[in-house]
């Protein structure tokens, strides 16, 4: 919409009514409430950057927003009449040089010729390339190009003064440290696409695309339409010097334009047109192919993109919001590596910077009016296109790291950037992922150097998410190890003598340590019996330090790990039994006990178990709770052990356990045989029944008891009728318990009789208790 409107506007032989007419509608549409902002989100306050003529409307530069018509609004008030833009695009080739024409009127500052004779004009960049799309639409492609080539050269030779003054002052923004921005508006993602205009004029001409070439601009107010002498196809010689083409000017116009240092808009559309017409351009530069004379202009234009300083989004020194080169920096680093291998990398790693990421970026110079306008300085940007900038610096590594296969020093001077200069722990992980896959390609033997690299990324994505939350965190852990492996033997033994500073204790465990010791790492390494010990070691030292750590995560695997080491299992054992008293739950102490049954060794079963108890607390309605499996098999296990363990634990279920179908199921099962004749495997044997009028088993039955007497009042407190034959139930159970005394019918009867008694009002559940039990 804002390219259309300043075609049309700026039609050379657009009448003054017709204009005057034009721009009445484009303010009756600007004016409008819900016109399109020029930035399609958030309009920005920047003043009129055409430098046209110096009346310009107050009103609009009052605008808190800019339009997709204010350009066009601003662009009225150009005109075509200017003597020395008449003479740049009806002239093919001036012969004269600059010191014999006239001064420049625009107030620029610059020749308006350069030292060879040839045309320069000295507008802002946008605005001089609108004037070559309006000549191109409205069917001059003659001087569409004519034009675009004064612009070009323009470009070229101001690029030659701010090299010259940098030269003269780079010392002094060095030692500052600080750099300025020298255009808040860029050149690629503006509005009016200046470079792109100029590339395809020029890549079309080269290609001879171009049409119309019959009507040529006459400023004396009409059109011409007689047949030119020039032919259809412009010969090179009207327009360039000898040596040059249409393609390679081209090809440098875009270039420069690419690495032209530029604040980052605000809004998510005018970051996106951004990082949409920067590829767009890419493409088109891809679709030509290099030869002798365009390797020498990248050369050129590398070598001043790096020496350039603030006019260089590759600059030396970076301002914090500049556009990130990264994508630029790709295409020209696979450009220039086949030609000039040195110079690719020192553009490829001067652009992997992203200084808006930076804690302790440059502030910038943002205080000179004459270089730019002025904003709030030290402002944290809203960057909408954070995310694929960061891929495509991913990208840029990732393609260093594949062309530097095999080149140690290269390989560590890509490593060392991408760790100062990538700040996601994700796309770190995608680069040694890539890396790792690079190195171990099967069609040759695994390159050691580049998988140390891969290796080293692993470890500092390791670092990077060990305190923060990862979804892919055991992903990327695993994924270490099979590196680590793949490294070798002394890799694996780095890893786990530095654990603390790369796994969580249960990673360093289950994860790392059980990996190391597995069958799979053995074969896969080829390690003889004094390497597998000496691995075995460190794996178990890992698993202590991380049981000390965190026991209630890790004593388990540590106990598993340490199983063929008498010292160190008994050193995990101790662990856990320190823990036990305050830092472990019942769950864990049962899990562990449960292991220690299974591996043999009761005694440590029943200890555990018995610490276990002292944490447990079950209520009277919790009889489906998830730790009244290990309640039932402690006590199974305290009973198969003898009547002195079970005495002991005893007292520790009745504290624990107020649920009264539990601890009658655990009164049942203790009556069924003797205590300790009935070995794990359950073989019975012949002995003498515990009596239940005597301890332990008194003390039990009188806790279950009492637990049905409590659950019966607390349940009567708030039942309902549908509840009721639930209760009856209930009941029936607790007369099996209460008959288990040796005076239990009495007790069961007096029990009743209260119940009747307290609860006379409830006449149904009444009833059906009489009917019941009498």
């Amino acid at each position: 919409m804002c390219t259309l409107w300043m075609c049309i506007v700026l039609n050379p032989h657009c009448k003054s009514e017709q204009k005057c007419v034009w721009l009445r509608q484009l303010r009756r549409w600007n004016s409008v409430d819900v016109c399109p902002w020029e930035d399609g989100n958030h309009g920005n306050e920047l003043p009129n950057l055409t430098h046209a003529l110096p009346h310009g409307n107050p009103d609009l530069s009052s605008r808190p927003h800019r339009t997709v018509f204010t350009r066009a609004i601003e662009a009225c008030d150009l005109h075509w009449q200017d003597t020395h833009l008449q003479r740049v695009i009806t002239h093919d080739l001036c012969t004269h040089t600059h010191t014999h024409c006239p001064h420049d009127n625009h107030g620029s500052g610059g020749a308006l010729f350069d030292t060879r004779g040839w045309p320069l004009w000295h507008e802002h960049v946008p605005t001089a390339c609108a004037r070559v799309d309006a000549l191109r639409s409205h069917g001059y492609p003659r001087e569409a190009l004519r034009l675009a080539i004064a612009i070009v050269n323009t470009l070229k030779r101001q690029q030659q003064k701010q090299l010259q003054l940098l030269r003269n002052h780079k010392k002094e923004l060095l030692h500052k440290g600080m750099t300025s921005v020298t255009n808040m508006e860029g050149w690629v993602g503006h509005p009016l696409d200046p470079i792109g205009t100029l590339f395809s004029t020029l890549l079309d001409t080269g290609r001879g695309d171009e049409e119309g070439g019959n009507t040529f601009l006459d400023f004396s107010g009409s059109m011409c339409s007689a047949k030119r002498s020039e032919p259809h196809l412009f010969p090179a010689q009207h327009f360039l010097d000898d040596g040059q083409s249409f393609v390679a000017l081209a090809v440098e116009t875009a270039l420069i334009g690419l690495g032209q240092q530029r604040v980052m808009p605000d809004g998510l559309y005018a970051q996106e047109k951004v990082c949409r017409n920067e590829e767009q351009l890419l493409a088109k530069l891809q679709e030509v192919e290099l030869n002798d004379a365009l390797v020498k202009i990248f050369r050129k234009q590398a070598v001043f993109l790096l020496e350039a300083g603030p006019y260089s989004g590759l600059g030396e020194l970076l301002y914090r919001e500049s556009v990130p080169m990264h994508t630029f920096a790709k295409y020209l680093f696979t450009s220039l590596l086949p030609h000039d291998a040195e110079l690719a990398y020192k553009i490829a790693l001067r652009a992997m910077r992203l200084p808006v990421l930076e804690t302790t970026a440059p502030s910038g110079d943002l205080s000179r009016p004459h270089h730019i306008v002025s904003m709030v300085p030290n402002r944290y940007p809203r960057w909408f296109t954070l995310s694929h900038i960061e891929s495509q610096q991913c990208e840029l590594a990732s393609t260093m790291l594949t062309a530097a296969k095999g080149d140690g020093r290269k390989l560590e001077t890509v490593l060392e950037s991408i760790q100062k200069n990538i700040h996601s722990s994700s796309h770190i992980f995608k680069l040694a992922q890539d890396a790792f896959k690079i190195a171990t390609l099967m069609d040759s033997l695994p390159d050691l150097t580049l998988l140390k690299v891969s290796l080293e990324l692993g470890l500092q994505v390791m670092r990077m998410t060990l305190s923060t939350l990862n979804w892919r965190r055991r992903e990327m852990v695993r994924w270490l190890v099979t590196c680590a492996t793949e490294v070798g033997v002394y890799a694996l033994d780095s890893i786990m003598q530095s654990w603390f500073t790369l796994f969580t204790p249960t990673e360093a465990t289950s994860i790392v340590a059980t990996t190391v010791m597995s069958n799979t790492t053995i074969v896969r390494l080829h390690l003889d019996c004094h390497q597998q010990e000496n691995l075995a070691s460190s794996a178990r030292t890992l698993a202590l330090q991380c049981a000390m750590k965190d026991p209630q995560n890790c004593s388990l695997s540590a106990l598993t790990l340490c199983e063929k080491d008498h010292i160190a299992f008994e050193t995990a054992y101790q662990i856990v039994l320190d823990a036990a008293v305050t830092g472990m739950s019942y769950t864990q102490l049962f899990t562990i006990a449960r292991y220690m049954e299974h591996r043999g060794y009761p005694m440590r079963a029943y200890k555990l178990a018995t610490l276990a108890m002292a944490h447990l607390n079950l209520s009277y309605n919790q009889d489906t709770h998830p730790a009244i499996n290990d309640v039932l098999w402690a006590c199974a296990l305290s009973h198969s052990l003898g009547k002195n363990e079970l005495a002991a634990v005893i007292p520790l279920v009745v504290k624990s356990v107020k649920c009264a179908t539990v601890l009658s199921d655990i009164l049942r099962r203790c009556t069924l045989t003797t205590p300790g004749m009935v070995a794990l495997h359950s073989r019975r044997n012949s002995g003498k029944l515990m009596s239940l009028d005597k301890a332990p088993l008194r003390q039990l039955l009188d806790a279950t008891i009492g637990a049905y007497i409590n659950t019966t009042h607390s349940r009567l407190t708030h039942i309902s009728p549908r509840h009721y034959s639930e209760f009856i139930e209930f009941l029936s159970k607790a007369r099996e318990t209460f008959l288990m005394a040796q005076d239990g019918h009495i007790q069961f009867t007096q029990f009743i009789d209260n119940l009747k008694q307290i609860y006379k009002g409830k006449k149904k559940l009444m009833m059906l208790v009489r009917e019941r039990f009498g």
